[in-house]
């Protein structure tokens, strides 16, 4: 008896002193910037060749000029403009500059057009006007190499691609597995090629999932498949250079990397309440990020989700509506070693 008491002592010893097999080293969000008093909900998020970080917001209460705004922050998190957009919604999500033109390509969610604006003036054109035939969510945008736009559409549960130079948007692709009926409501969202460009990825939010969508050898979509199942709340897109996708993960706050073979590599970031002033410490439902030199930007949408309707509520939605500063975080864009990674 005696013996078999020490042998299981020892069992528990080696098993406390073991390094995990699966554990995450959680790198910490930390405060980027802060929008200014009476704006909410950075949305968008891009960056440019200086590495000043453009955001824009989702602005459900309203904005002080009436029309959709950019908040234009250097690299050192020092605001240096806000831009008024005009003849925009308040709604505004993604945006990018143009890879071949450099033009500041902006979503406006509420009008459901693709603007061309002036990242200093905010004059805007129309670039694409997607309205026609009623609501279709457009929610987040891309490039390929010959300078083609892809648009997700939430609503439509569709890829929409438009020409270098603007003008008709035609449906790339749509499908089922692009719609949910689950919460947060949004299908489409966040979308990036791999590096070959011979697939595009795209994030379901409302159902959780990623969706691998190949590129057929003449442009065209092939058949789109679930890639992986379960990144809670999949919000924003981007791809490193080794092909690995970063996933906000705006019901879990926390950023998701997942290997080209879809093996989950990391999880970044976490929220950790509010500060004093009302602010999120950490990641609030980050839905938007961008690499710029050494770090992912992330903006906290920070949005209560009950604003739409009561079976919308989350386990963040109460901490969501107790937000009174809004934020910008980032994490150095590095993914910790886990024990157990098979080496390639």
């Amino acid at each position: 008896m005696r013996l078999v008491s020490r042998v299981l002592i020892a069992v528990l010893v080696v098993a406390f002193l073991a390094p995990p097999a699966h554990a995450w080293f959680r790198t910490p969000a930390t405060r980027f910037a802060t929008l200014p008093p009476g704006a909410a909900h950075p949305e968008g998020i891009t960056a440019d060749a200086d590495g000043n970080i453009y955001v824009t917001t989702f602005a459900v209460a309203g904005t002080s000029s009436g029309v959709g705004q950019i908040f234009v922050f250097n690299k050192h998190g020092r605001l240096i403009r806000e831009v008024n957009v005009a003849a925009s919604s308040t709604f505004l999500l993604d945006l990018a500059f143009h890879p071949e033109s450099g033009v500041l390509l902006v979503l406006d969610f509420g009008a459901s057009k693709v603007l061309s604006v002036d990242p200093v003036s905010g004059a805007s054109t129309v670039f694409s006007d997607i309205s026609a035939g009623g609501q279709p969510g457009l929610n987040v945008l891309t490039f390929d190499r010959d300078g083609n736009v892809y648009v997700s559409a939430s609503f439509a549960g569709a890829i929409y691609k438009i020409a270098p130079g603007g003008g008709l948007a035609a449906p790339w692709v749509q499908s089922d597995l692009l719609t949910t009926t689950g919460v947060p409501g949004f299908g489409a969202n966040g979308l990036a090629f791999n590096r070959a460009q011979t697939t595009l990825f795209v994030n379901n939010t409302g159902n959780d999932t990623v969706v691998k969508i190949p590129v057929n050898g003449n442009g065209t979509a092939g058949t789109p498949a679930v890639f992986v199942n379960a990144v809670n709340g999949a919000d924003g897109l981007i791809v490193d250079d080794h092909d690995n996708l970063w996933i906000a993960a705006n019901q879990a706050d926390e950023i998701v990397v997942i290997d080209p073979s879809g093996r989950t590599i990391a999880k970044l970031g976490d929220f950790n309440g509010l500060d004093r002033d009302g602010a999120p410490l950490g990641l609030l439902f980050p839905a938007s990020l961008v690499f710029s030199g050494p770090f992912v930007y992330v903006t906290n949408l920070a949005i209560d989700l009950r604003l739409f309707g009561a079976a919308n509520a989350t386990g963040d939605s109460p901490w969501t509506a107790d937000v009174k500063v809004h934020t910008i975080s980032r994490i150095p864009a590095f993914i910790p070693p886990i024990h157990g990674l098979p080496r390639h």
